[in-house]
């Protein structure tokens, strides 16, 4: 009985104690002796508190109730948004949103983990510093030119501190700068006061070409129109003389200029009637009264020819008597004389001008 015992008691032992181990394999040992990674990932083993190694992506173990593992550390790249506020060298507050890209290198995750408690107030910190030193420098209108030069202050100085700490800076990005309101209406209102000068003075510029280009059009055509009315007074005249030609060698030599009147004359009237804007037009219809337009232009023609006659006669004798008198021999009688007949004669220009015979126009 005793033996029976004895091995019941041994049974019960293994039992309880394949029981034990079973929950402690697939309970909480388990997790305590095997823990994975994910991808991009890095854990930090620690035994006792102390460093101990980096478990990389993938299966790995520790020592249950001595080594312990931290959280896990992303190695992806991070964006971190920091709004900056701040003023520019004009007095202006702006707002600029910065966005800082950083990751943590492989080989440096144990820098990162252990030498800073909060990297992302300490790259803000650095950021808010660079961009409010860098601002401070630069007019309004010159923050809007220099957004990539402020990009590359903030990273070079980031770059250049978290580099230490096992951070690298990707990229930087100032992704706007935001006056006031009242100061971004101002400033639309001054770029479109500048738009409207310069659409004002565009179209002034077109409407003097456009002036200039239709006054050279004018003058081109007047100058084609004076050239016209040029040949077609010219192409009259050598028609007019080569009829008056043609009448002298057909013995019509005496009653040429009364032929070649009345044909004008009666071009004259028709002319008249089929381009005249007037719906009355009186003019003498009956073709005697010709005679006497022929006699006043012939009238007309001799006074006018014996005026310039008289005038050169009076020009002869003044030249004349001032020779004379230049002379000094005459008497002083002479001189008198001579001195009157060159003072000017005003009579040809009352009209006195001597009658010429002329001969009545024959029909």
């Amino acid at each position: 009985m005793e033996a029976v015992t004895a091995v019941l008691i041994v049974l019960a032992v293994l039992v309880v104690g394949l029981i034990v181990l079973a929950v402690l394999l697939f309970g909480g040992l388990r997790t305590s002796i095997f823990f994975t990674v994910h991808t991009q990932e890095s854990v930090i083993v620690e035994r006792f508190g102390k460093f101990k190694k980096v478990a990389r992506p993938g299966l790995n173990t520790k020592v249950p109730f001595i080594e312990t593992t931290t959280r896990p550390i992303s190695l992806r790249v991070q964006q971190l948004e920091v709004n900056i506020e701040t003023k520019t060298k004009d007095n202006v507050f702006v707002m600029v949103p910065v966005a800082v890209q950083y990751v943590v290198g492989e080989d440096s995750v144990v820098d990162a983990y252990y030498r800073l408690a909060n990297p992302e107030e300490q790259i803000r910190s650095y950021v808010f510093d660079t961009v409010r030193s860098s601002l401070s420098t630069l007019t309004l209108d010159s923050a809007f030119e220099s957004k990539d030069d402020i990009a590359s202050s903030v990273e070079h100085r980031l770059s250049e501190s978290m580099a230490r700490y096992g951070f690298r800076i990707v990229n930087t990005l100032v992704t706007d700068i935001s006056p006031d309101s009242r100061v971004r209406d101002s400033m639309n209102s001054i770029n479109a006061a500048q738009r409207d000068r310069v659409a004002a003075q565009a179209l002034a510029e077109a409407d003097k070409i456009k002036r200039v280009t239709q006054a050279e059009a004018e003058a081109e055509s007047k100058r084609l129109q004076g050239e016209g009315v040029a040949g077609q007074r010219k192409a009259i005249a050598t028609g007019i003389a080569e009829q008056y030609e043609m009448l002298r060698r057909a013995g019509i030599e005496d009653t040429a200029e009364q032929l070649l009147l009345m044909t004008q004359y009666f071009d004259t009237m028709q002319d008249v009637a089929r381009n005249g804007r007037s719906n009355v037009l009186f003019l003498p219809s009956n073709p005697g009264t010709l005679g006497d337009l022929t006699t006043e232009i012939r009238t007309a023609l001799l006074s006018t020819q014996a005026a310039h006659k008289g005038d050169e006669q009076s020009r002869d004798d003044a030249r004349a008597a001032r020779s004379q008198v230049s002379r000094g021999g005459s008497s002083r009688a002479e001189r008198q004389a001579a001195e009157r007949r060159a003072a000017p004669d005003y009579g040809d220009m009352r009209g006195d001008v001597p009658e010429q015979p002329h001969r009545a126009p024959e029909f």
